[in-house]
């Protein structure tokens, strides 16, 4: 099948991890992949739609498209997948208005019920898409990574100080901010402690030292697996209750224990005692974080069962036959 990803960005987090990703999979099949940004303008759209019919597989990711545009993309798309890795039928937590929108949800409601199939990155997501269309059309496929590309820490034991390690965006970063308070209680509590940030912008703290590392593609991985041990926080809402882990995938592929709070996919990948530890008080963080900054041994450990996690169920390889029988299933049916 000739298969075409409308996207975003080419370099958009989503489309890295959830199509271009799996191209040498679906080409060993016999596949052939081609992404293409969806441009701006309405008008500049118009020829993009119209090359629709020369593919046998068209995957609108993520973008709720106006009724006209859906309509257009259904009539020269011969088979259509909506793919999405986000709550993209909500405002999200830091927009400063509440989640629920009428044009997001009225629009992710018309694509999910136009497309053939609906991939969503979790559970969460898959259940709002059930509530469109026919449940068989909906398929849950994970964001996953390659952990091929991840060197494992090393987990050295003392000497050297510890370091905590977050990864994400200046979006994201809002969220670390919200727990300033949070994360200087950590670093006073914990001597020799400090933070890399590995993002495009950076906040400053009193009680724990940062590390700032502008992020890239080229030395992510290198920079997770030089760190000990890894956070993650999430507002406790709908919205990071869509999100789907690829930090703490991340995390896990080099190796590292995560703390983070109970929330979304925090409960399904950190397990508590055995991939990192799940903290709500800040008295709870403090202990998980002092306990893995004593003991190297425990780090590596819980790190070594993220790393077989990622391998057994959030590998890339998985992702991608999920993706192969979701296209055979399609072939299959047009078929009949």
């Amino acid at each position: 099948m000739h298969i075409l990803g409308l996207v975003e960005h080419p370099e958009h987090v989503c489309c890295r991890y959830r199509l271009t990703a799996l191209q040498p999979f679906l080409e060993a099949e016999g596949h052939r992949l081609d992404v293409q940004a969806i441009p701006k303008s309405s008008l500049s759209r118009l020829p993009l739609w119209l090359s629709l019919r020369r593919y046998d597989v068209v995957v609108l990711q993520r973008r709720l498209l106006s009724s006209l545009h859906l309509l257009l993309v259904r009539r020269y798309a011969r088979r259509l997948i909506f793919d999405y890795d986000d709550a993209v039928f909500l405002r999200d937590s830091y927009s400063g208005q509440p989640l629920e929108s009428t044009i997001r949800r009225r629009r992710f409601a018309a694509v999910v019920h136009a497309a053939d199939a609906v991939t969503a990155g979790n559970d969460f997501l898959a259940a709002e898409a059930v509530r469109y269309t026919n449940p068989e059309r909906i398929h849950a496929v994970p964001t996953c990574v390659d952990p091929q590309k991840y060197p494992l820490s090393a987990h050295h034991p003392g000497g050297h100080g510890v370091t905590l390690v977050w990864i994400g965006s200046s979006s994201t970063l809002q969220g670390l901010e919200r727990q300033r308070e949070l994360l200087e209680r950590v670093g006073s509590a914990v001597p020799g402690l400090r933070l890399k940030l590995i993002c495009d912008r950076f906040l400053h703290l009193e009680q724990l030292p940062v590390v700032t590392c502008p992020w890239s593609q080229a030395t992510e991985a290198a920079e997770l697996a030089a760190a000990d041990i890894a956070i993650s926080w999430l507002p406790d809402d709908d919205w990071s209750r869509g999100k789907c882990g690829l930090k703490v995938l991340q995390y896990f592929a080099a190796g590292l224990p995560v703390v983070a709070n109970r929330v979304g996919m925090h409960l399904e990948l950190v397990r508590h005692g055995e991939t990192g530890y799940l903290a709500d008080t800040p008295a709870q963080w403090v202990e998980a974080i002092r306990r893995l900054a004593g003991d190297p041994v425990l780090r590596r450990r819980l790190g070594q069962h993220g790393r077989r996690l990622v391998e057994q169920r959030f590998s890339v390889r998985c992702a991608a036959n999920k993706w192969l029988e979701l296209l055979g299933g399609l072939a299959n049916r047009s078929a009949a």
